[in-house]
């Protein structure tokens, strides 16, 4: 509930503190006093659009701060979490304020905030009824959740909205694979060539590599074998070879090791340098005889390798895209085969969500027209005692073309305020203060499912007084037994019935005029009871009868 209220510098109200409490409160005070200011002051609070008339003459800036006990609302707590706001032991502070000159300011809980968030909240929170900030009775998408709430439809709501979103889906796979098996057939002639051409290749992998390798000892066939073979000469079989002359250098060692033990090591490295080079000779020989000299199959290598330059041209930049892009044409003719089974699936699937989808609509329609009947009627039995003698509601449900995440049906609000003239919707026929008492009775109708926990009237006593200002205030007394109600108001019957009274007055001082508002008890509230009766609120008779009415005596 809204526990605290400041304003400073807002409109005509220099600076004003107001605590409220559970149950009904009520602001009453000179016509032009300034009551609706701070109604207005809410509903800026909770993303209402400023205006410059809303900061103060003379002053810079306005600033508007709500305090809020939240603690076991619903759905605040994660609000909270998803906007990354600490909640303060169950407290959720709201702050906006306007400037003349920069940028507005919005904190929530002390961190700077939007006022698109500042709306989050303030939706969750409160709402406002009179002079034309109905924010949400006038919604069609309300009043469809309203009629929902009062029907305990949400459960079955829920159910239509997923079996909705579940048939898109399907739809949109079906939609994928039609699409991708259209695509298919029409690339089908080229998939196949490209799959045939690159089979019938017969690749294998690195293969352009050991083509290159090979091209490259063919043609240079005469002049390996020559190379391979003088040296194989001059290293191993000629006279006075690379290994005789070894073989000399080690009988030479040997007597310089008979002399010196310690130049050992040398024979061991001579040693190893003659194993070395006599392998060395010893492995030319059948390399040289390796090497061919086949012009015809060098002919092939290059058939082979212009094939495989042409397919890299065409299908990847190395041997194993070209491979990849076979494969892939593979499975794509596989997938444009398979095509027809999987759109026969999916229509499959398609026809039984929709079947699901439509029982699931239907029975909500159902039992929205029910509700609907049973709505319209509790409102309409609401509206004479309101003072709307002659007024009806009705429920309009306009079936859609086809059926949505919603339901099979628009759910509108229509009314007929004066006999003989048909139902219209709210935005065309209801005032202000009509509005009010609309929302009034709808929300008595309403007073077990609806889960905002502060609801302000303004207006709501226009046009009305007597008996049916009596039972106005019977309603909202029943209204705060569930919710924290706030109402402006010129009634006396509908003050004397609050559990707390407000006072809003203009003060007249050098600097001008100003807006003070003080909590009224005691002797100040039956002199404000009496002076809304309309009688002298100084007069023995004027009180006697202003204390009548809070006594409810009367």
């Amino acid at each position: 509930m809204l526990r605290e209220l400041r304003v400073r510098n807002f409109a005509v109200v220099e600076e004003a503190t107001l605590e409220f409490g559970p149950g009904l409160s009520v602001l009453s005070g000179e016509t032009g006093a300034g009551k609706s200011i701070l109604v207005e002051a809410l509903a800026l609070l909770v993303g209402g659009r400023p205006s410059a008339d809303m900061i103060r003459a003379g002053s810079g800036a306005a600033r508007v701060e709500g305090r809020f006990e939240i603690e076991g609302l619903a759905g605040l707590g994660s609000l909270c979490e998803e906007a990354g706001i600490e909640q303060e032991d169950g407290w959720l502070i709201l702050c906006r304020e306007l400037r003349r000159e920069g940028r507005h300011r919005a904190w929530i809980n002390g961190s700077p905030s939007t006022t698109g968030r500042l709306r989050e909240f303030g939706v969750r929170l409160l709402d406002l009824h009179g002079q034309h900030d109905h924010q949400r009775l006038l919604d069609r998408a309300w009043q469809r959740r309203l009629l929902d709430a009062y029907g305990r439809h949400g459960p079955l709501a829920a159910r239509t909205a997923a079996a909705h979103e579940e048939l898109r889906i399907v739809e949109a796979h079906l939609e994928d694979t039609r699409r991708a098996a259209r695509e298919g057939r029409e690339r089908a002639d080229y998939l196949r060539f490209k799959r045939d051409e690159i089979a019938g290749a017969g690749l294998e992998p690195n293969e352009d590599e050991a083509l290159e390798a090979e091209a490259r000892r063919l043609s240079h066939s005469e002049e390996l074998i020559e190379l391979s073979g003088s040296l194989h000469h001059r290293l191993y079989e000629a006279e006075g070879s690379l290994v005789d002359q070894l073989g000399e250098f080690a009988t030479r060692l040997d007597a310089l090791v008979a002399i010196d033990r310690e130049a050992g090591p040398f024979r061991d490295l001579l040693e190893a340098a003659l194993r070395n080079v006599e392998e060395l000779g010893r492995s030319l020989a059948p390399y040289r005889d390796s090497i061919e000299h086949d012009p015809q199959r060098l002919d092939e290598i290059r058939v082979r390798q212009d094939l495989l330059y042409r397919l890299k041209r065409k299908y990847g930049d190395t041997l194993d895209d070209v491979i990849r892009a076979g494969e892939e044409a593979r499975r794509e003719l596989e997938a444009v085969r398979g095509a027809d089974d999987e759109i026969e699936r999916l229509e499959a699937g398609r026809e039984a969500m929709s079947t699901k989808l439509a029982a699931l609509a239907s029975k909500l329609s159902k039992r929205r027209r029910a509700s609907a009947r049973a709505l319209a009627e509790a409102v309409t039995a609401a509206l004479p005692e309101l003072g709307l003698l002659g007024g009806r509601l009705e429920v309009s449900l306009d079936a859609y073309e086809e059926i949505r995440a919603v339901g099979a049906e628009q759910v509108e609000f229509l009314v007929s305020l004066n006999p003989g003239f048909p139902p219209a919707p709210l935005r065309r026929v209801a005032s202000g203060g009509e509005m009010s008492r609309l929302m009034l009775a709808l929300e008595t109708a309403l007073i077990e499912v609806d889960d905002l926990p502060v609801l302000v009237f303004d207006e709501i006593d226009a046009g009305i007084g007597g008996e049916v200002a009596h039972r106005v205030a019977a309603r909202l007394v029943r209204l705060s037994v569930a919710h924290q109600v706030l109402v402006v108001t010129h009634l006396a019957q509908i003050a004397a019935r609050a559990d707390a009274h407000y006072s809003v007055g203009k003060v007249t001082e050098a600097e001008g005029v100003r807006t003070s508002v003080r909590v009224l008890t005691g002797g100040e509230r039956v002199h404000e009871v009496a002076r809304m009766l309309g009688g002298d609120p100084a007069s023995r008779a004027s009180r006697a009868h202003a204390e009548e009415l809070l006594a409810g005596q009367l």
